[in-house]
């Protein structure tokens, strides 16, 4: 068997040390080797030698003879006497309680906010992006009771105040043991951690304080919404619980494609097809946009591929004010049959302009969007 440690080697204490000292350097160690703290080989032996050490050093007669006879004198020769109660010297039970006290903790139950609901789909046409509407839905949702508004009793009756946990909706144990005070708080079994118990349940929610209700909202869509926006409708989700304010309902949307015009960002894209005579001599043609139809000149010469910006004939922003514009982009159209006549003068015509050359400063389609897109 080994021989036993100077217990003042054990606290790592000097011979002459106070009896603050003695309980300091106790502390300490108890924190680094208490088995609930440290479960590396030799700790628990650790807690007990340090234990055991203190046990002697702060009781005077008990050091008294200690110091004179040592282990023998003290009344451990034979090993491992027993644990002392922390809780006399400073109150480091409290500090256990810290450290490793309870061994569940139950927070206090507040007010909780409801759950979001997800409405799915809502598909609108591409002028009501452009511009936004209103949309009917209908929503299932829980809501407080409108019998007994949320109360969960009848009414006339009020729920009263749980006997076990005492309005607390938890329930404190504290527990004493040879390693300290233990605080053990948990959730109230009895009234399921609310703090009061329902006696007289409502006979419309069953005593649940909730009921699921259908309803009919209106959604109002802002005009430059675009494929994929959600709409958010703040309060309209599952009511809360306990006090706690009702959840968001949101809403996604669904752009159906417009037969001719097509949307870039803020700015709607139309093709326009004009005839080899109008690219040629010039003319003024009619362009649709999503207010009203606009008339726009074509200037003799004019290419394929050529841009027009039309100016606030676009969609709005949604953060800010303004709207984009409408980018119009000719198309020379080729006839695909001619009449004799047409061809006869087709020849007559080639004859006169000879072979076609690339005009000066031509662009490719992606400069001309690139350049429009930057202006």
């Amino acid at each position: 068997m080994a021989a036993k440690r100077d217990y003042y080697d054990v606290l790592g204490v000097d011979r002459s040390a106070s009896e603050s000292e003695i309980k300091q350097a106790f502390r300490k160690l108890a924190f680094q080797y208490h088995p609930d703290r440290n479960r590396e080989d030799g700790a628990e032996e650790r807690f007990k030698e340090a234990n055991e050490a203190y046990e002697v050093l702060c009781d005077p007669d008990k050091r008294a003879a200690y110091d004179r006879f040592g282990h023998v004198g003290a009344g451990f020769g034979q090993g491992f006497g027993g644990f002392r109660d922390f809780d006399v010297f400073g109150g480091l039970g409290d500090i256990f309680d810290t450290f490793f006290g309870g061994a569940t903790t139950a927070t206090k139950r507040g007010p909780q906010q409801g759950t979001d609901i997800r409405y799915g789909l809502i598909t609108i046409s591409f002028e009501e992006a452009v511009f936004g509407c209103d949309k009917q839905i209908e929503v299932q949702r829980i809501e407080n009771c409108s019998k007994c508004r949320g109360v969960g009793s009848e009414p006339g009756s009020q729920p009263v105040k749980c006997p076990e946990c005492g309005g607390t909706g938890q329930v404190r144990r504290v527990q004493r043991s040879v390693f300290g005070r233990f605080v053990n708080v948990t959730t109230c079994n009895h009234c399921g951690g609310e703090g009061r118990i329902v006696t007289t349940p409502c006979t419309q929610c069953r005593g649940s304080g909730k009921e699921r209700q259908k309803r009919r909202l209106v959604v109002s869509i802002p005009g430059g919404v675009d494929d994929g926006s959600q709409i958010r409708l703040s309060s309209e989700g599952n009511a809360g619980t306990r006090g706690g304010g009702p959840g968001n309902l949101y809403v996604s949307l669904s752009v159906k494609e417009h037969s001719f015009f097509k949307r870039r960002g803020n700015d709607i894209l139309y093709d326009l097809p004009i005839s080899f005579v109008q690219a040629a001599l010039g003319d003024e043609v009619e362009v649709p946009t999503v207010d009203s139809p606009v008339t726009i000149k074509i200037p003799p010469g004019t290419q394929t591929g050529k841009l027009f910006r039309l100016r606030d004939k676009g969609v709005p922003h949604l953060r800010g004010g303004g709207r984009g514009s409408q980018l119009v982009m000719v198309h020379i159209v080729t006839p695909e049959t001619l009449s004799k006549e047409q061809r006869r003068l087709f020849e007559e015509l080639k004859k006169s302009l000879g072979e076609a050359k690339m005009p000066k400063e031509a662009k490719g389609l992606f400069e001309k969007l690139k350049d429009v897109f930057e202006a």
